[in-house]
């Protein structure tokens, strides 16, 4: 099952001008960093290497450009991004399969810094909310040496294997996060909240929580709130 989609139009490697478009997105985001995000930092993984290391501190720059909205001067880094894919060749990148297994099928045509710099550009078609954190996986992955695999989704998200299925099932997970019994298809609001303040008591350290991890509990089960709010009547 295709799960996330990035198409990245550039001039052929042989072509002296250098120009980049952006195709055929498929990018789900929700909860952030959403498929959509975890695509494009494997993308930026898996190119970044063989781009010089000098050019990495302005890509650096210029993800943080592009998640605070900011006008991007062009060409920038040696590259023109532009609208028009006329005379252009595609690269398609993609990420398959379901919350057990996830593969990440990645054909590039062009340049290993026109993958690099259209994931980048991608990041421009989310919500400025969203930008601003899917920008910090782009910068992890920028920081990643090894496979791109299972691994490396738990490294740039913080999702294990176990709960990959937040990401490819939100709703799936944010019952599963709340408690709800293995099975459960519709819920009320009444029931939503009941769980989640209960979930929110057993995470306070006055209840036995830690306190180190409470922090990051409460987050967690209030993005399931949210998930499953959004969908009851």
């Amino acid at each position: 099952m295709l799960l996330a989609e990035l198409q990245i139009w550039h001039t052929r490697p042989v072509t002296p001008t250098r120009r980049i478009a952006l195709g055929h997105l498929v990018l789900p985001a929700d909860p952030a960093p959403g498929l959509g995000g975890v695509l494009l930092a494997a993308v930026m993984a898996a190119y970044l290497p063989n781009v010089d290391d000098e050019l990495w501190p302005d890509i650096a720059r210029l993800v943080d450009q592009v998640a605070r909205g900011d006008r991007v001067v062009q060409p920038r880094l040696q590259h023109r991004y532009q609208v028009d894919r006329h005379g252009l060749a595609v690269s398609v990148h993609q990420m398959i399969g379901d919350a057990d297994h996830v593969e990440f099928d990645l054909h590039s045509m062009g340049r290993p810094l026109s993958q690099v710099l259209g994931a980048v550009y991608a990041l421009e078609r989310f919500g400025g909310p969203i930008r601003q954190q899917v920008a910090p996986v782009l910068h992890r992955a920028m920081r990643w040496r090894g496979p791109i695999g299972p691994s490396f989704v738990a490294d740039i998200t913080g999702v294990d294997r176990i709960e990959l299925v937040g990401i490819t099932d939100p709703r799936a997970w944010a019952l599963d996060v709340l408690g709800f019994s293995m099975g459960t298809t519709r819920v009320s609001k009444k029931d939503v909240m009941s769980h989640f303040r209960a979930r929110l008591r057993d995470a306070h350290p006055d209840h036995g929580g830690d306190d180190a991890d409470a922090g990051a509990v409460i987050e967690r089960i209030s993005e399931a709130r949210r998930i499953l709010l959004e969908h009851v009547g």
